[in-house]
């Protein structure tokens, strides 16, 4: 799994058409940083645990208020196949997910890394959206 992991990312690197800028192994796990559109990057933290490979992208943060952001989230999981929104114990908004260790193939680590993608493609902006007016609305 770790193989297929490390080549993939090898790949994706050496692809001038692909959007992986950066990769590089931190404290066991893998961050790749993708260039985006809606944002200036996102960074896709992979970890090889013993049956599986977790994966997961910082979105936003989310403030109590905002709720709007955690409803529009949850709209989206619906749509999802590989990444799913989550909240972490600071009250971040997160993409996460995960494959079984015979799940991890090239293919499928493609669809991984372009779900990511898509997604905060197309989440991203309405959410920043949602963050500034309930700011607006609170100051």
């Amino acid at each position: 799994m770790r193989e297929t992991l490390v080549a993939r990312i090898q790949q994706w690197l050496d692809d001038p058409g692909s959007s992986v800028e950066y990769a590089e192994e931190v404290e066991g796990r893998w961050a790749v940083r993708m260039r985006q559109q809606a944002r200036e990057a996102t960074t896709v933290w992979f970890t090889v645990l013993e049956r599986s490979l977790e994966y997961q992208a910082y979105v936003i943060p989310v403030p109590p208020e905002a709720v709007d952001i955690l409803r529009q989230a949850l709209v989206r999981n619906q749509r999802a196949w590989r990444a799913f929104f989550a909240i972490d114990a600071e009250g971040d908004l997160l993409l996460r997910g995960r494959l079984l260790a015979d799940r991890v193939t090239l293919i499928e680590l493609d669809r991984v890394l372009g779900e990511i993608y898509e997604t905060i493609e197309f989440a991203f902006q309405p959410m920043v959206s949602i963050l500034a007016a309930s700011r607006e609305n609170s100051g």
